[in-house]
C-alpha cells in the first residue's frame, strides 16, 4: 500500500471515531496516529486531513449534501460519509490531483464500505469535480 494511502486509511479510521464518539478534545488523536503510522510526515498529512475535515466539516457537510441528491449525510452510512468528507476536504483544500483524491476514495470505500460504497463515493465525488472551478 502506498504511504498517502496508509495515511488516507489512519485519517478515516480517526474520522469515522470521532464521527460515533464526538469528543470535545483532540488529545487521543496524536496517540492514535504514532501507534499507526511510523513516518512523521505520514503522521503530519493525515493530521491534515483529519483536523482540516473536522474543522470544515460544516462546509463539507452542506457542499455534499447539495450534491447528493435525496440522500442526507445522516442516512449515509458512516464509513461512507468520512469517506466523503475526506475525498472533499482534498479537492477543496489540497494540491492533491483530483482523480487522486477521487481513486483514493474508491479505494477506502471498497476496503471499508459496502458493495455499492464505491460507487457511491465515486458519483458523487465526481460531481463535486464537475461543478468545482
Amino acid at each position: 500500500m502506498a504511504s498517502r494511502s496508509r495515511a488516507r486509511e489512519v485519517a478515516l479510521q480517526a474520522l469515522f471515531q470521532e464521527d460515533l464518539n464526538p469528543r470535545d478534545s483532540r488529545d487521543q488523536l496524536a496517540p492514535f496516529m504514532l501507534a499507526r503510522l511510523q513516518d512523521e510526515q505520514l503522521r503530519e498529512f493525515a493530521n491534515t486531513l483529519v483536523l482540516g475535515v473536522l474543522r470544515n466539516q460544516a462546509e463539507l457537510d452542506a457542499l455534499l449534501e447539495s450534491k447528493a441528491d435525496n440522500w442526507s449525510l445522516s442516512r449515509m452510512a458512516a464509513t461512507d460519509r468520512n469517506v466523503l468528507r475526506l475525498g472533499a476536504y482534498e479537492i477543496r483544500y489540497l494540491d492533491t490531483p483530483d482523480r487522486v483524491v477521487i481513486d483514493e476514495a474508491i479505494e477506502l470505500a471498497k476496503r471499508f464500505g459496502s458493495a455499492q460504497s464505491s460507487q457511491f463515493v465515486n458519483g458523487i465525488l465526481d460531481k463535486l469535480l464537475s461543478h468545482e472551478d
